[in-house]
């Protein structure tokens, strides 16, 4: 596990909506070991969390048109190797903070899995102070592997998870006030071939895919058609693109101590620490994904971003030093918030040269426009 906080120095395509690749493994292991699902904890507080805002879904299974693909996808292994960088940026306190964990289950001591690992990945971006975003971080992990339907229906246990954390988070911050503070959250699970994203904030997911870039997650901002709309739906409103006039995101988990933002309550608040989720295969056509929070997106597109990346893998294939130097960057082209950066490769090799294809279309220029270009050149 790496973590960095700010006392360290440092879709298009076919998305499937199920876990392809393990769903019958998974079923079989749950069958053999029934009751051993379920885990106890005397010595940790988030194992006994209950929460209100908690939403059943049905369980994951191959479809017949994963089946009739799963020929296509199997001779790709992901060879997953990570990188995360961060830096203060112009900003008087670090509130970004990030995790990396190669194997979830093995970390929490979970011994029911089959062969293959879980790998879990989050940036976590602070606002009123850190102390939400390093509770979040420190505890989230966990509350999914001590989850009774973790590993089979990982969508499932992530939406609930989130919201236990949040939860838990209130009883921590209201015995202790000086915690009060929110954080954004995006995570990233990486179960054999699945790629599972999780996102409540403004950070941001994006997948490369032989160059081109594919956004595993929405932004949830106040100028969001959709966010706006649910936000107004449960008596919040918007303000010069603030949540209730205060907030710059619409989604996040802590913030307890605004007024008017969250209930504990079924129809809850207008700020919601709810994820919304994005499930994908990998193929091997699947470079990276980089993770960031949004101090990088305010001076990087999705597609330069992937672009600036490929470049440096292709120069020196080194992950971490990518990750810096897309910081780097972002401090160069003048972002002034904290900077978080977390990378995870599924080849060991670099990604190869992308052939663009130019269309054969002649270009040509009208007798008036180019006089007017030569008039042009001669001031």
């Amino acid at each position: 596990m790496c973590v960095q906080d700010g006392e360290q120095d440092h879709m298009d395509n076919t998305t499937t909506r199920s876990w392809p690749l393990h769903c019958h493994l998974l079923l079989t292991t749950q069958m053999d070991k029934k009751g051993s699902l379920l885990r106890t904890s005397s010595d940790d507080t988030t194992t006994n969390i209950s929460v209100q805002n908690s939403f059943p879904l049905e369980s994951i299974c191959e479809d017949t048109v994963v089946a009739d693909k799963k020929q296509n996808f199997m001779n790709f292994v992901p060879a997953l190797r990570s990188g995360e960088w961060s830096d203060i940026g112009e900003r008087p306190y670090m509130e970004d903070t990030h995790i990396c964990i190669g194997d979830l289950a093995k970390k929490f001591n979970y011994d029911v899995l089959p062969e293959e690992v879980v790998s879990f990945y989050g940036v976590f971006d602070g606002h009123g102070g850190k102390s939400a975003a390093q509770f979040v971080r420190d505890n989230l992990p966990r509350v999914i592997v001590e989850d009774v339907n973790f590993p089979l229906e990982l969508e499932k246990v992530i939406k609930r998870s989130f919201l236990e954390t949040d939860v838990a988070f209130l009883r921590t911050s209201s015995h202790e006030p000086s915690l009060s503070s929110g954080t954004t959250a995006l995570t990233a699970i990486i179960f054999g071939r699945s790629l599972l994203v999780a996102n409540a904030g403004d950070c941001r997911a994006v997948l490369s895919r032989h160059g081109r870039a594919i956004e595993m997650s929405k932004d949830h901002r106040p100028n969001c058609n959709n966010e706006r709309m649910r936000v107004e739906s449960l008596g919040g409103f918007i303000d010069d693109g603030y949540l209730n006039g205060q907030l710059a995101v619409t989604r996040a988990l802590g913030d307890w101590h605004l007024e008017g933002m969250k209930e504990m309550s079924e129809r809850g608040g207008p700020l919601s620490a709810e994820p919304e989720l994005n499930l994908m295969t990998l193929t091997k056509e699947d470079e990276f994904l980089v993770i960031a929070s949004d101090g990088i997106w305010d001076v990087f597109s999705s597609q330069n971003a992937v672009d600036f990346a490929r470049r440096r893998l292709q120069e020196h294939n080194d992950e971490k030093l990518c990750c810096k130097e897309i910081v780097k960057e972002a401090i160069k082209r003048g972002s002034t918030d904290n900077l978080t950066v977390v990378m995870v490769c599924f080849n060991v090799d670099p990604p190869p040269p992308v052939i663009v294809q130019r269309t054969q279309v002649r270009r040509s220029i009208s007798a008036e426009g180019l006089q007017n270009l030569k008039c042009l050149l001669k001031e």
